[in-house]
């Protein structure tokens, strides 16, 4: 378990605002800074603005240094020394980029296809997941959600790829690939959805989109969808393209170490006594686990637990490699003086984490 001093608080927001933490993305700047953002749901906010801190004492203290309007659901990434920010322009909006040359103190705006206004012909969605560099090409998993039905349902996965070297603001540079709808009838017609995908790239360099799959009852699957012809194609077979993935039914970061050479993630594993509730309304336990293959994963440890599961959540972890550690910001629903959490979902912290020598820890039971 994380000590209490390794979880620094970045920002608390209290549940009677009706806003709650989103959406927390982090990335380490070339010069040494962190720097993490997060966005705001709920009735009390717009659904369209994220905030931006910097910390420069390897994440024991943060400061608010901008924040975005019209840009929700966002993943921060450093290419070629330059600071992105990669999303939608609010809940189910157009998908924007924008760049920042000051480590995120200003950004550019996306208000044509040439300054990085990618996608504006529909109904879009996402979470903080990887941006991939892969083969000389950028990828980012997307969803839309024009699919049949309501939320899980509606939701199509798809990817946009980009040539590495090439101006990432201009749309024309970037392809889309074909869009996969949900089938009922996967999982024995257990599938509800899928949405929140991770590029990533198998030992033989084959790109994958590993996405969180919705379903309301145990055990939890992630689908693994093939993507080929240099990101213009997304293929996916039912029949092998379900794995077991603890925590499954939420939200998971994965990237690929090279010096230990596992795939790593953390992820809202369900320990056995919590089972009678829904996967997806589980998020008290946050684990760190590995896989080899992308197909088999095991835990290794458990990093956060609270036995209360209504009111206390430890989701949508995004994280990095620091050296021998591993950080990450957490979006968390937990106590404070005001009386807590709305519920498990409903966060009211944002938190940092630094799991320090993370590739040897195992629990001891």
């Amino acid at each position: 378990m994380l000590r209490a001093d390794s979880v620094i608080t970045v920002n608390h927001v209290q549940a009677s605002e009706q806003q709650y933490i989103g959406s927390p993305s982090i990335e380490s700047l070339p010069d040494g800074r962190l720097v993490c953002s997060h966005d705001l749901f709920g009735p009390g906010s717009s659904c369209n603005t994220t905030f931006v801190y910097h910390s420069y004492d390897l994440g024991n203290n943060w400061k608010h240094v901008s924040t975005i309007s019209d840009q929700f659901w966002s993943s921060l990434f450093v290419l070629q020394g330059e600071l992105y920010i990669l999303g939608t322009s609010c809940e189910g909006g157009h998908v924007v980029i924008r760049r920042s040359r000051d480590g995120g103190c200003t950004w550019t705006h996306p208000d044509s296809p040439e300054t990085g206004l990618l996608l504006n012909d529909g109904i879009y969605h996402c979470a903080p997941t990887p941006v991939l560099v892969h083969d000389k090409r950028v990828y980012r998993a997307m969803e839309d959600m024009m699919g049949p039905g309501h939320w899980g349902t509606c939701f199509r996965s798809f990817v946009i790829s980009a040539p590495l070297g090439c101006d990432l603001l201009k749309a024309a540079n970037w392809t889309k690939s074909n869009v996969l709808p949900r089938d009922a009838c996967w999982l024995n017609g257990r599938f509800g959805g899928w949405l929140e995908g991770n590029v990533v790239a198998d030992r033989n360099g084959k790109v994958m989109n590993i996405l969180r799959v919705h379903t309301t009852d145990h055990p939890e699957y992630a689908a693994i969808v093939d993507i080929v012809e240099e990101g213009a194609t997304s293929v996916f077979n039912p029949d092998t393209g379900f794995v077991p993935f603890p925590g499954g039914g939420k939200k998971f970061t994965i990237r690929f170490d090279p010096f230990s050479t596992y795939y790593w993630t953390l992820c809202n594993y369900v320990p056995p006594s919590y089972r009678g509730r829904a996967p997806a309304e589980t998020r008290n336990t946050l684990c760190l686990a590995r896989s080899r293959n992308l197909r088999k994963w095991e835990i290794r440890t458990t990093l956060l637990h609270h036995p209360e599961p209504v009111y206390h959540g430890y989701q949508y972890a995004d994280w990095q490699f620091a050296g021998s550690d591993l950080i990450a910001v957490i979006r968390t629903a937990d106590d404070d003086e005001h009386g807590g959490a709305h519920n498990h979902h409903d966060a009211n912290y944002l938190r940092f984490a630094r799991i320090p020598h993370f590739r040897c820890a195992i629990d001891s039971n």
